[in-house]
């Protein structure tokens, strides 16, 4: 299915002037950078990422790019490949669900690595996040979720035309340079959905980051691709999707970020069953019962969850994040499930979460959103509860601050979300290099 108009809007947004850039799209990309620089350091530590690491480290290089975990510095593309992947090996990032995926992990690892090996500011990395992040959040809405649902996984396949967007900004190319790119990222762009539960999860973000790079640097010295991979005859779009969504995508005013309605995780879990977990959380304030009064669960939800998060008998720590039935068994028995260090193997077999996770019911139900979950708790005594809740409705800045400072405090320590933090604040007076530093744990 041909996109005509992807490949210019696509365009477009990489030459969107700084001084356009509204406040409040920044004031949302700071959190999201001040959030993934928490999850990528806490997942530093990760099977995944220390694979990763090892293998580029290994191969070594031109030191111009900090890797998470690693003293030394690496090529940008090995770099923003291992940073990629260890910021999303938790699984603990935001997401856009207009797009269906977590554009920070794609985009960010590639706009820092080429931001340090050019010694640009940390401002104009923060820019090349929004926009190639906006860019990704576009094309997974001209792609669509039956793209989604097909298999393919929209953080690395929308996300590397995010990467290179903010890949060729941070290069300054020309129009025609980007063009460039973005139609040869279109043959690197790939990643599935039956990696999830896997470590080729967080592989697909480093995937999307290291073609970014790549593509970028290769327009830059002047490589010819096609006119129009994206959009045009057997391009991206047209071998992937039987439908577009182009004038969803590009009907929206210019100067307005979609980037601005970006989700961002306070539970360590698959986004999909958050709003399961925060309507469960909602009926015990209210009605005030335990685990053990409960005779029965049912989570109604958007169907396409289905086919993510509803695991029923998950064996692995990493499988309980994507469980309807072990998040609500988890919840009701207050295990804190915005602690990633929770979700373990030995916790799949806990008698008493077992047994209240086979009383869980998951049903698919088209009314209800992407955002949302509909729960309804019956008790031993005959009391039945009904809660909603829907992630879409924006949180206050001032609440999203305090989350989020208090999921940083709990994966990296209270001193060192705190110096995190003020390093966000401060990012007028910073450069790329001394977010490299903190990725290194130098700050």
């Amino acid at each position: 299915m041909l996109a005509p108009r992807t490949l210019n809007g696509l365009l477009d947004l990489a030459e969107f002037p700084t001084e356009s850039i509204l406040d409040s799209a920044r004031a949302m990309a700071k959190f999201s950078l001040f959030d993934w620089l928490v999850v990528a350091r806490a997942g530093a530590g990760e099977p995944v990422s220390r694979i990763v690491r090892d293998l580029v480290a290994e191969e070594g290089g031109k030191p111009v790019a900090s890797v998470v975990g690693l003293a030394g510095k690496l090529p940008a593309r090995a770099a923003a490949l291992a940073n990629g992947a260890i910021s999303h090996a938790l699984d603990y990032d935001d997401t856009h669900f207009a797009h269906v995926g977590h554009p920070s992990a794609a985009v960010l690892p590639a706009a820092l690595a080429l931001g340090e090996a050019r010694d640009a500011s940390a401002a104009q990395v923060l820019d090349a996040l929004l926009i190639g992040a906006e860019a990704s959040i576009r094309i997974g809405i001209v792609l669509g979720r039956p793209h989604y649902e097909r298999g393919f996984h929209q953080t690395a396949t929308a996300g590397a035309f995010g990467a290179t967007v903010a890949s060729a900004r941070m290069l300054g190319l020309t129009r025609e340079e980007t063009r460039q790119a973005l139609s040869l990222v279109a043959t690197r762009a790939s990643g599935l959905k039956s990696q999830f539960g896997s470590m080729g999860k967080p592989f697909n973000a480093g995937i999307a980051a290291s073609n970014g790079v790549e593509a970028a640097a290769l327009a830059a010295r002047g490589f010819v691709s096609c006119d129009d991979g994206v959009g045009g005859p057997q391009g991206f779009i047209d071998a992937h999707v039987d439908e577009v969504f182009e004038d969803t995508a590009w009907s929206v005013p210019r100067g307005v970020f979609l980037f601005e309605d970006i989700k961002h995780k306070l539970h360590a879990c698959c986004h999909g069953v958050h709003a399961a977990i925060e309507a469960l959380a909602e009926a015990q304030r209210a009605h005030r019962f335990d685990a053990e009064s409960v005779a029965s669960v049912t989570i109604r939800t958007n169907p396409r969850w289905l086919k993510v998060c509803d695991l029923k008998r998950p064996r692995t720590g990493l499988e309980a994040k994507f469980s309807y039935n072990m998040v609500t068994a988890m919840t009701l028995h207050g295990v804190d499930t915005a602690s990633d260090a929770v979700y373990t193997d030995a916790l799949c077999q806990n008698p008493e979460l077992i047994a209240v996770r086979s009383t869980v019911t998951v049903v698919g139900d088209e009314a209800i959103s992407d955002t949302g979950a509909v729960v309804r708790i019956e008790t031993r005594a005959g009391e039945t509860v009904d809660v909603g809740h829907d992630l879409s409705v924006r949180l206050p800045a001032e609440t999203l601050e305090k989350g989020l400072r208090a999921k940083a405090a709990a994966l990296v320590g209270a001193g060192s979300a705190e110096k995190l933090w003020e390093t966000v604040a401060s990012l007028p007076t910073r450069s790329a290099r001394d977010l490299g530093d903190i990725l290194r744990g130098l700050r």
